[in-house]
């Protein structure tokens, strides 16, 4: 099997890592983030046609005003499933004007309706729940790294952990630097993007362990890392493909309101094979070697 010089190489891949976070925090911190509804309140319309709708419908209204990511709901307001002629929208804040201005484009585009209510809303993700999300995520580091540090050692924990926040900071700075909508959502694209990048990184480092059994320090740390890595490249390729084709196909049929989940999904995923591959061995190579020269 051809073996790569991915270790040697090691700081190329961390240069390019520190490259993309350091811009992202500069955006977060001048730029901010695009906050949704979710986590920023709203106003609520229930308006109520003559005839029914479609989620279609009621979209392309909204997407003139770019409202489009707005949550719709139909209902029958007759209790019925049969047909649906109630939509029940939950959008950004609306000032007077603006919420005239839609209410308005609803009846050139859809007819007379009766508006059942107009409303404000508070944030769904208050600032407790937005606490407790990332507590969730730090939480979830933590037993990460106990879990490696028990089936492996220490230093394999804290290079899977390190890739880990790469994939979560680049995922976020994509976010903050295009001013994408964050919604709830986008909380649990960040914890399934850890769940899986872990996966992958501990492919690795098992392929590691195995190797270490025969490993002699004549034959260099980095060769042996190299070539565990070959050992795994195709099965970790194949791996983050059929993954990546699914979540394409979500973001391209699925729709506008998944469609920044899938993309958070494309962006962490595609990161995360990258740090699974190019990083996390040269994270314990240098690790190692540190303990080697103490």
């Amino acid at each position: 099997m051809k073996t790569y010089k991915i270790v040697e190489k090691r700081k190329i891949w961390f240069a390019i890592s520190a490259v993309i976070i350091l811009i992202g925090f500069v955006s977060m911190l001048t730029r901010g983030f695009n906050l949704g509804i979710d986590f920023t309140g709203g106003t609520l319309l229930e308006l109520k046609f003559p005839k029914e709708i479609t989620v279609e419908q009621v979209r392309d209204v909204l997407k003139g005003h770019g409202l489009e990511n707005s949550i719709i709901q139909l209902a029958n307001s007759a209790g019925q499933a049969a047909t649906n002629d109630t939509a029940l929208i939950r959008t950004q804040v609306l000032d007077e004007k603006l919420q005239k201005t839609v209410t308005d484009d609803f009846t050139a585009k859809m007819g007379n309706y009766e508006v059942l209510r107009i409303e404000k809303v508070g944030a769904v993700i208050g600032g407790e729940l937005t606490r407790n999300a990332l507590l969730a995520i730090l939480v979830s580091w933590v037993l990460i790294i106990f879990y490696i540090t028990w089936r492996f050692e220490f230093r394999f924990a804290i290079s899977g952990i390190i890739a880990l926040v790469q994939d979560v900071l680049v995922v976020m700075t994509v976010f903050s630097l295009f001013q994408i909508e964050i919604d709830s959502n986008f909380v649990a694209a960040l914890l399934t993007i850890i769940g899986f990048s872990i996966n992958d990184t501990i492919v690795i480092f098992d392929r590691i362990r195995e190797n270490l059994r025969s490993f002699r320090r004549s034959d260099g740390i980095e060769n042996m890392v190299n070539q565990s890595i070959c050992q795994t490249m195709s099965r970790s390729i194949y791996t983050v493909l059929t993954v990546l084709f699914v979540t394409v196909s979500l973001y391209v049929f699925g729709g506008d309101t998944t469609r920044n989940f899938s993309l958070a999904l494309l962006i962490g995923f595609s990161f995360g094979s990258f740090t699974s591959i190019f990083c996390c061995g040269s994270f314990w190579v240098e690790l190692q070697k540190r303990k080697l020269a103490n």
